[in-house]
């Protein structure tokens, strides 16, 4: 991990972590590196998620990418995969995604982007922090008419509305569905998304005023969203996150999909229609037990990466491959998207249903799913990294691990997003899953 940037860009508290001024060097910098081969004046697109301090840093990074000399097009508020569809739509040298994804409202983030609509790879990220915080005087600024320009997309929404409804044949007319939309960013597309493809729609949170972003709704509370499947008597429910490039799905008697069950149907139906490239669908360490189980039994290659859809990505452009993903939900059609969506994703779900002619319970109940605790365990900075090498947290994974055996697995990690230490223990039975899972997250509390 850079020292700016994680796993899904730079992301703090808004103003005070992630500050109007380092927002400014990051639009000053990556508009020097992301635009260093051009003979022209680059252009940078910037979107934004509906964080009341979304405002405040676009004008910022505004500030910086003009300083330097390049162009700004303001995209608005508008899903990440939005972004990286209309870097190569519009023929821009990079994409600025201002979001903090599904975290909470006091925080946001800065993503990047190249020409190729991909996220940055890690290099390119440390080029940047290297421009910033190492040589900031090699950073030069423009005067008088050779500084940047700032222009307004008002059909960046539905450009990315267009290709969606373009990636089916179906028609949803008879389908009923209930959408999540965090009160984030889909609230301003997911409407003409669905609506447009003739689903009946009940939507909830989709009424963004600044502060409620993912606020108990959204694909990381999902509890109104399955009553409202069932109460209103749906086929589906979709959430979506506050930037919306994840989809968790609802069936039809309320119980959650979760993004490993979507993966499996994806890649099923996938193969059994020729799509699937290689036969192979890409997950992470995070995927359950029960995926790999499934994959196994209907022919499926599993290829596994560390935790991150960026890596996700890498290892399919590596490979080859045209599906992969995520359980919390983000998903890649990277025969469509060059990232995560999760309106792509919930598209591509109710097209499934309408060809199969299937319910989302008959389809989810190709995989079965293995109970899985996650405990997280807040550290300070002085202790990153720390639980690697001590010695009582070791032992416990050790030991727990032992008794597992091939029933289940431990997994512990440091989150790229968030100061956690995420403890993740699947296995047959869920008493004794969560006592060790608490066991080491205790352990990893008590570090010192």
């Amino acid at each position: 991990m850079g020292r700016l940037f994680g796993t899904d860009g730079a992301r703090g508290i808004a103003i005070t972590e992630l500050t109007t001024e380092l927002a400014m060097q990051i639009g000053k910098a990556a508009a020097i590196v992301l635009s260093k081969e051009c003979d022209h004046t680059p252009k940078i697109l910037i979107g934004k998620d509906t964080r009341i301090s979304g405002d405040i840093l676009e004008a910022a990074l505004v500030a910086g990418i003009c300083s330097v000399g390049a162009d700004v097009h303001i995209l608005g508020v508008i899903p990440t995969p939005a972004v990286a569809l209309l870097v190569k739509e519009y023929k821009a040298d990079a994409g600025v995604m201002i979001s903090a994804s599904h975290n909470s409202v006091e925080f946001n983030g800065i993503k990047l982007f190249s020409n190729t609509g991909f996220k940055l790879p890690d290099k390119v990220e440390e080029e940047i922090e290297e421009l910033i915080l190492d040589r900031p005087q090699d950073i030069t600024l423009k005067d008088g008419c050779d500084v940047g320009r700032v222009y307004y997309e008002g059909n960046a929404d539905w450009d990315y509305v267009r290709h969606i409804i373009g990636t089916v044949d179906s028609n949803f007319s008879g389908m009923r569905v209930a959408i999540d939309c965090a009160n984030g960013a889909s609230s301003e597309t997911a409407q003409k998304i669905f609506k447009g493809l003739g689903a009946d729609c009940v939507f909830v949170s989709n009424e963004p005023d600044g502060t409620n972003i993912n606020e108990n709704c959204g694909s990381t509370h999902m509890e109104n969203l399955m009553k409202t499947v069932v109460e209103k008597r749906c086929d589906l429910g979709l959430a979506f996150d506050g930037d919306a490039d994840r989809c968790l799905a609802v069936d039809e008697n309320g119980k959650l999909v979760d993004g490993d069950k979507l993966l499996a149907i994806f890649s099923r139906f996938m193969k059994e229609n020729g799509e699937l490239k290689h036969n192979c669908c890409v997950v992470t360490v995070m995927s359950n037990l029960g995926f790999f189980n499934f994959a196994k039994e209907n022919g499926v290659v599993t290829a596994t990466t560390k935790v991150g859809d960026r890596y996700v990505l890498e290892e399919m452009l590596k490979g080859g491959y045209n599906i992969g993903g995520e359980q919390s939900g983000h998903i890649i059609f990277l025969d469509y998207a060059n990232t995560g969506d999760g309106e792509l994703t919930g598209v591509k779900l109710i097209d499934v249903m309408k060809k199969t002619g299937l319910k989302l319970s008959e389809l989810a109940s190709c995989m079965e799913v293995y109970p899985q605790v996650l405990v997280n365990v807040r550290i300070t900075p002085d202790k990153k990294g720390k639980w690697e090498t001590d010695k009582a947290v070791q032992d416990a994974i050790k030991l727990y691990s032992d008794k597992l055996g091939n029933d289940g697995r431990i997994l512990v990690r440091e989150s790229g997003t968030e100061p956690l230490v995420r403890v993740m223990i699947e296995g047959k039975l869920t008493g004794v899953i969560t006592e060790y899972a608490n066991n080491i997250a205790k352990l990893v509390e008590e570090m010192q």
